[in-house]
């Protein structure tokens, strides 16, 4: 019972915001995945990342191996689960998904391993969510390719070593430092992801909207690629929202024009900043002259999770300049109150930096 109450609650904290630019995915996604590179050579953006994974594929081909494990880290939405796909595309085997909520009792990951075939991929997203007794078993998993049972109890008890084939684990999370540390020891790869620039998610928009049959214009897939801070999930889900609103307000090409309205609708402004983002920085600079605030008490402010503000608000904002953050709490910068139009007084800043 216990772990199916933490896995309710983390599919709960997933589905929390209605936002259209909460980078976390959503049920209204899954035409993504049919929008998904299958091929690293589809692949737009982090191109360190693609030539580091180019040259460990091209190595375990030429030795007829399994690949070696590898941890993905960085903020959501960037690609994590995409890369995983495209590597097990790459080297023609299966890819089993699994989050780390989901696994809830170490049999459960045993009935997993069990089920790989030499060479799979098995993917597991939020990786640091994983329990400590399925860390345990995962450990020998992954360093012997071996699984350890307990039959039997008491003094009868016995330990059976089960062989398992060779495969790989592609693990995924948004906090590399909640991961423990044995466990981050037996990835032989780590990459950050990182958000993407400009003219890749003008690539990533494009490419969208062709696949997605969206006559867009330059102004308007560069319009769309502008507020989408970064992130391709995000993106890929104010092109759809703007191709509605081309099709009922518009004569169904996303132009400059069409897209500035639809995404004003939406409240995003031109940084990509939603009701949200602007209710943490307002709350910060109004109730608090500017900061330093603490987290819980901004969370409890806006009535927002700290998890949300902490995963999904802060990291764009601390990318922007908008926000730093300081021992004693979060702190409003000059561009923030430029960017919301209010007026600097830096005297009035009781700030302790």
């Amino acid at each position: 019972m216990k772990g199916t109450k933490t896995a309710n609650g983390y599919n709960r904290r997933m589905a929390k915001s209605s936002s259209q630019i909460n980078p976390q995915s959503k049920p209204d996604d899954k035409v993504d995945h049919a929008l998904r590179p299958q091929k690293l050579n589809d692949l737009i953006g982090q191109n360190q990342v693609k030539e580091n994974l180019s040259i460990l594929i091209d190595a375990a081909k030429h030795r007829g191996e399994a690949l070696d494990h590898v941890l993905f880290y960085g903020p959501p939405g960037l690609g994590k689960t995409t890369l995983a796909h495209v590597l097990g595309n790459e080297m023609g085997v299966n890819v089993k998904v699994t989050a780390g909520p989901a696994i809830e009792r170490a049999g459960d990951l045993a009935a997993i391993l069990t089920n790989l075939r030499a060479g799979d991929i098995l993917f597991i997203d939020e990786v640091h969510r994983l329990g400590r007794a399925v860390e345990e078993v995962l450990y020998p998993a992954m360093e012997d390719f071996a699984l350890d049972i307990v039959i039997g109890k008491g003094p009868s008890a016995r330990s059976i070593r089960l062989k398992l084939p060779k495969f790989t684990v592609v693990g995924a999370t948004t906090r590399l430092a909640l991961v423990t540390a044995p466990l981050r020891a037996r990835f032989g790869a780590v990459y950050r992801l990182d958000y993407y620039d400009l003219a890749a998610m003008k690539k990533i928009v494009s490419r969208a909207a062709g696949m997605l049959k969206v006559q867009a214009d330059e102004s308007g897939v560069g319009e769309v690629a502008r507020r989408a801070r970064g992130t391709p999930r995000i993106a890929l889900r104010l092109l759809r929202r703007v191709r509605d609103f081309a099709q009922v307000r518009a004569d169904g090409v996303i132009t400059q024009n069409v897209a500035k309205e639809a995404l004003d609708l939406l409240q995003v402004d031109p940084l990509g900043l939603d009701d949200v983002d602007r209710r943490v920085l307002k709350t910060i600079i109004e109730k608090y002259n500017g900061g330093p605030v603490g987290l819980n008490t901004i969370a409890a402010s806006i009535s927002e999770e700290q998890d949300t503000i902490m995963d999904v608000v802060e990291p764009y904002l601390l990318q922007l300049g908008f926000l730093d953050r300081t021992p004693q709490g979060r702190v409003a910068t000059k561009s923030a109150y430029e960017h919301l139009g209010l007026d600097y007084a830096d005297e009035g800043q009781q700030r302790l930096l």
